[in-house]
């Protein structure tokens, strides 16, 4: 524990917090001030005397990391950031705050600034990435030990946090994995933007917390002294998460205004800031700071700075550091597609008839088999999503040294858990559930996107052909919703071919996460030769060519490309010539150059082919061009009987091919 500054020093820390939030969201005219200044006395103290940082390296492996899931705060991250000398949290910065192209946006944005650890805003969301973090330290600290990673995940959740529906997901996996360096700080203001927290809830928290396995406190948030004492209970806690309920009032300081919603997404105005500046003792323009104030938050900093080279000391002795580097390095993408290409040539050879997500797993077998720290995972689906490889062993609270994890019936709990892991590093990290309940989990989802972090989500049962369990199942238009998603690469694999260069383009990714959308029936192997280049990364790519001048090109992703290459086969037999395209990827085929779009698309009519809408297949299909697809949900049956009752057949595609002529 850090040797902490005097009550009164913390105060004006404190205070230093308070003014600087409420001058920015002012000079934006646009913000929530409100619990930046009710939590100021938690972070500072939280800071003060805990957190082990060094902004000075930003990116040390064993810092401490700082959820703020409440992110409609972000003053309270930007203001601490600031006074403990991120280089480029300036204060021009802060009053450029919500300002184009400042580092200080709304919400807290990973990668905008340093000391930021996730992005938040969405509530709910930080506190399940911290999850992550904390089993990430946890598993990391069971293969390279106390002297390279020992350290806490804190956060501050707010009561919109702790109402999302995620939040039940989080703190009951965490609860469940004994997640001993997560410490939570509930901001207990009991203020929502409508008003009391009484309008909508009445939940104990504490007693919620305490059920699903976490060590649990209550405390006034501005005793300095108790939350210290707290926070250090927390912390000799070893085999449970904590949460310390911070009673706190929202807008300390504002003499008018605390205590009440309407300090919590609105400026003080300017009879307010000043009143708050009188009332708190503080004479000094916007933006600027006493020297002792500095000083106080800059002995932070050199806490931290003499931690991390201590740190460094112990690394460099350390015979597992060079371990420990290539686990938080970027994958050995030569050697993984060596062995791919050598698991590509045996398919190709011995033409396995088998679904996709088998076929995944069989590619995952070498994945894991060559990266030394690939963790894997499944909502309760594991046998149907086949995510778990032979040599894999599952994570539990008394044993953090496996790589698999078994989330639960917890879809947007695990995705944002995924997220939490990969943005603590030292993982490739994959989770899997079914397409349809990509819905489930899509906030996340988009936050792996919007933070570009490059995880992989197995999809399986990705259509009609899923049969008996029906239209709640059968997910006719997440492919398309998928897709419009920026920054996400969606890739619905033909065969087992396609499915191992899906998984090689996966990991290789650095800035884009990626779904691979994977069949329950069974699929032919379709790819002939080539086996060297991975054409799935192409896009699409002729799977068949016609022979001679096209008369129409046939397009199709996932299991109806085999559809497509038998409608070529009947149209052959009445001299009509069909080329076949496969395209498992949009976004990646959107991305080649215009003249192999031309070469692989030409000129002919062409007929797409999905067993889903039609919405985005624009990047294919001409106004004149024919689709044969979904119109509307599935049915319960057998595949065979959806495929004919919705007319997705060869004899349907060749028929709407000889339309076009």
């Amino acid at each position: 524990m850090n040797a902490p500054m005097t009550h009164a020093d913390e105060k004006r820390m404190a205070d230093a917090i308070r003014v600087l939030a409420m001058d920015a969201v002012q000079a934006a005219n646009s913000g929530h001030p409100g619990a930046p200044m009710g939590l100021a006395d938690v972070a500072t103290v939280l800071f003060n005397r805990f957190i082990r940082i060094d902004p000075a390296a930003d990116r040390w492996p064993d810092r401490d990391r700082f959820v703020m899931s409440a992110g409609h705060g972000s003053m309270l991250v930007y203001a601490i950031n600031h006074l403990l000398g991120y280089d480029d949290m300036t204060a021009e910065e802060l009053r450029r705050f919500r300002q184009l192209g400042s580092r200080t946006a709304g919400h807290p944005e990973y990668g905008h600034a340093k000391g930021i650890e996730t992005t938040t805003g969405p509530l709910g969301q930080g506190i399940a990435n911290a999850v992550g973090m904390a089993l990430a330290e946890r598993m990391m600290n069971a293969r390279f030990g106390d002297d390279l990673v020992d350290h806490y995940t804190y956060v501050i959740a707010g009561d919109g946090c702790l109402m999302e529906g995620i939040s039940h997901e989080a703190i009951d996996f965490a609860g469940n994995m004994g997640l001993g360096r997560l410490i939570v700080m509930w901001d207990d203001n009991r203020i929502t933007i409508d008003g009391s927290t009484e309008l909508s809830t009445s939940m104990d928290q504490v007693k919620r917390f305490e059920a699903a396995g976490w060590h649990v406190q209550r405390v006034d948030g501005h005793d300095n002294a108790a939350i210290a004492a707290a926070i250090e209970a927390a912390r000799a806690v070893t085999d449970k998460p904590s949460m310390i309920a911070c009673r706190t009032v929202i807008g300390k300081g504002a003499p008018n205004k605390a205590g009440s919603h309407k300090v919590h997404g609105a400026p003080l105005g300017e009879e307010e800031v000043a009143a708050t500046r009188a009332a708190l003792g503080w004479d000094l323009p916007p933006f600027e700071l006493p020297g002792k104030v500095r000083a106080a938050w800059a002995a932070i900093a050199d806490r931290g700075a003499a931690a991390r080279a201590e740190w460094e000391a112990r690394k460099a002795a350390n015979p597992k550091a060079a371990a420990f580097d290539a686990a938080l390095a970027r994958p050995d993408i030569a050697a993984l597609a060596a062995a791919l290409a050598a698991h590509k040539v045996r398919l190709v050879a011995e033409k396995p008839k088998v679904a996709t997500r088998v076929a995944s797993q069989m590619a995952l077998e070498v994945v894991n088999a060559t990266l030394p720290n690939s963790v894997g995972g499944s909502a309760d689906l594991t046998g149907s999503n086949n995510t778990m490889t032979s040599a894999m062993r599952p994570v539990g609270r008394s044993d953090y040294s496996g790589d698999y994890i078994h989330w639960g019936v917890r879809e947007h709990g695990m995705a944002a858990a995924m997220n939490g892991m990969a943005l603590h590093g030292g993982f490739f990290v994959y989770g899997g559930t079914f397409l349809a309940f990509a819905d489930y989990m899509r906030g996340a989802m988009r936050l792996s996107a919007l933070m570009g972090l490059p995880v992989a989500y197995v999809l399986t049962h990705d259509s009609i052909g899923l049969g008996e369990d029906g239209p709640t199942h059968q997910p006719v238009e997440t492919l398309a919703s998928l897709r419009a998603m920026p920054n996400l690469t969606v890739i619905r694999p033909a065969d087992a071919v396609e499915t191992a260069e899906a998984w090689e383009i996966a990991v290789a990714s650095e800035r884009t996460p990626t779904v691979l959308a994977l069949s329950r029936q069974n699929l032919p192997t379709l790819r002939q030769g080539r086996r060297g280049e991975n054409l799935t990364a192409r896009g699409a790519y002729v799977l068949r060519e016609a022979e001679g001048p096209r008369d129409v090109t046939l397009i199709a992703t996932g299991s109806e490309v085999a559809i497509a290459m038998e409608a070529a086969d009947l149209l052959a037999a009445a001299d009509i010539r069909a080329a076949v395209v496969s395209a498992p990827s949009f976004e990646l085929f959107e991305a080649q150059g215009e003249d192999y779009r031309n070469a692989v698309l030409g000129a002919a009519p062409r007929v797409g082919v999905e067993a889903a809408v039609r919405q985005g297949w624009s990047l294919f299909l001409r106004r004149k061009d024919r689709f044969v697809g979904m119109t509307g949900f599935g049915a319960s049956a057998p595949a065979a009987d959806l495929y004919r009752h919705f007319g997705i057949t060869p004899q349907a595609v060749a028929e709407a091919a000889r339309g076009l002529l």
